[in-house]
Parts: structure tokens; sequence; C-alpha cells
């Protein structure tokens, strides 16, 4: 067993441990919790308090990883000179975004949250920036819901699905300019959209879920038949 090949494998395992935990809480806030907190009355204080830093602590630090590990993934094929196809340029992509909103957006709206949450519990009045704090953390999360459908099928795809996209970027029969430009101009403006806009039709997880399939439907298209 070579070095670099125990230690590619290594990064790869952290991938996919970080990445599972993530990913895995993610789809527990935006598909569980959200809708419980619609119910749960006087109980929901309670889990601001004591259940939402806990998971979020689990969330943030396994966005961390994820993303430090891919990095490094992506290292290990520079170096070993593997082809970069555009499935995992366009997965890493979206999973960058997603990673940015974790640490940038996320994070800091929620501890807003929970500070003003804490200090209702200790007989205070709700900060005034909770409610927009909330909003702006609940667009984002819906956002990264929305982009984790096409970066999980295109991380996949980029080794075991054929297609123009499969091709490395530098060869022939490659994904096209006009696709490249055309897909990422979309997940920019849907990362637009999270940072500055509404939650739309990925309000609900109907919405969402749906909205994710059809994103991924469309950017493979453009990048298969551009």
């Amino acid at each position: 067993m070579e070095f670099t090949n125990l230690l590619d494998y290594l990064f790869r395992w952290i991938h996919f441990f970080a990445g599972i935990t993530w990913i895995g809480l993610l789809y527990y806030f935006n598909f569980v919790q959200t809708e419980y907190f619609k119910e749960a009355g006087e109980a929901k204080a309670n889990a601001i308090d004591k259940l939402v830093p806990r998971a979020l602590w689990w969330f943030r630090w396994g966005a961390m990883f994820t993303f430090l590990s891919g990095l490094a993934l992506a290292g290990f094929m520079s170096v070993l000179g593997a082809g970069i196809n555009y499935y995992i340029i366009l997965g890493m992509a979206l999973g960058t975004l997603m990673f940015l909103n974790v640490w940038l957006i996320i994070w800091p709206n929620q501890r807003i949250v929970i500070a003003s949450n804490r200090q209702v519990l200790d007989g205070g009045e709700p900060m005034p920036e909770a409610a927009a704090a909330q909003g702006k953390a609940g667009l984002a999360s819906r956002s990264n819901t929305l982009f984790s459908l096409p970066m999980l099928f295109f991380m996949g795809a980029s080794a075991h699905l054929g297609g123009t996209g499969r091709v490395p970027v530098n060869l022939e029969g490659s994904a096209s300019m006009i696709a490249i430009a055309l897909t990422l101009l979309i997940v920019a403006a849907l990362e637009f959209n999270a940072i500055k806009g509404k939650t739309g039709p990925i309000t609900s997880i109907s919405g969402v879920i749906h909205c994710g399939v059809g994103l991924t439907a469309a950017l493979v298209l453009i990048i298969e038949f551009l």
C-alpha cells in the first residue's frame, strides 16, 4: 500500500464522515426541526436554548471538515495529474457556496436567535434584530437544501456517470464554455437570492425537494446538450 494512496483514502473517509454529518443535520433542520417548531408551543424556547446550539455545533464543524477534506482531495487529484471533469467542478462549487452560507450567514444569524431566546427565558425582551436574523438563516438554510441535491448528484457523477460532464475539461469533448458559463450563472443567481432574496417556491419541504430535482435536471441538460 503506497503512502499517497493511504493518505488520499484517509481524506476521502473524513470527507464522507463529515459530509454525512453536515448534510444529515441540514436535512434534520429543514425537514424535521422547522416543522416541529410550528407545533412546539412553549417547548420551542427550551429546544432553541438546549438542543439547537448542540446541533449547530456538529452542523458547522461538519461543514468545515467536509470543506477542508475536499480541498485536500482536490490537491491530491492535482498532484497525481488526475483529469478534472466538469461534474466535480460543479459539485465543488455548490459545496463551497453551501460551506460559506453555513459560516457566514446561518451560524452568525442563529447566534442572534439563540441569544435573543436566552434573553427572553431570563425574563427580558427579545432582541429587535432576532426576527430578521431568523429569516436570513432560514433562507440560507433552505437554499443550501436546494443546492444539496445537485451537489450530491454531481459529486457522485464525477466518478460513476458517463457523459460530457465526465470528460476532463482540458480534453476534446468536454463541456462547452457556453454550458459552463450558463450553469455557473444559474448557481450564482441562486446564491444571490440566498443572500438577498426570498424563499419563494422553496419555502415548503415539497417545494425545496422538487426545485432541487428540477435544478439538478436543468444543469445536467445544459452540460450535456449545449
